[in-house]
């Protein structure tokens, strides 16, 4: 019994251990979908409070795209925020104490003078959220002579006839 449960936790140690905080699907589809509309942004910005994943620091606004699990998402709707049934008053501290650090967070980042949206991990698939980003960021800013979207900081090639 005890070699079973060892190898339990060695499983869930495993699997806890891939477990990223960057660079998540949710998050790669967002930036995705973002960078196809034409928006340009910073990633997880360590100057700033929680460090948000997407910065457009012109704009002054971020996006947070959080974890419906790790961030305790409280829609209705929303299926993936159940608590674990083992060790469930750890799970609860532990979750709740991420919904603590997200509102400090967000409030510090906000008393900065920032807009932040947050976009949840069961979101990214609605079919609205290329509207919700373009409502929150404005149109994106062109550079003038650069409407075929070339690199306004890429010097041009000059060929040598030979």
């Amino acid at each position: 019994m005890e070699r079973i449960l060892n190898q339990v936790t060695v499983l869930r140690r495993r699997n806890m251990q891939a477990i990223r905080g960057k660079n998540t699907a949710p998050e790669l589809a967002v930036r995705r979908e973002l960078h196809r509309m034409g928006y340009r942004f910073r990633l997880h910005a360590s100057d700033l409070p929680g460090r948000p994943d997407i910065v457009f620091r012109r704009r002054m606004k971020a996006i947070e795209v959080r974890g419906c699990f790790w961030h305790r998402h409280s829609a209705f709707e929303c299926r993936n925020a159940v608590v674990p049934k083992s060790r469930r008053e750890w799970w609860l501290a532990k979750l709740g104490s991420n919904v603590e650090r997200d509102r400090r967070n967000l409030e510090a980042i906000e008393a900065l003078g920032w807009d932040v949206l947050i976009i949840w991990e069961c979101e990214v698939a609605d079919a609205g959220l290329g509207r919700r980003l373009a409502t929150f960021l404005g149109f994106p800013t062109s550079v003038k002579g650069n409407e075929k979207g070339a690199n306004p900081h890429r010097k041009e090639r000059q060929w040598l006839s030979v």
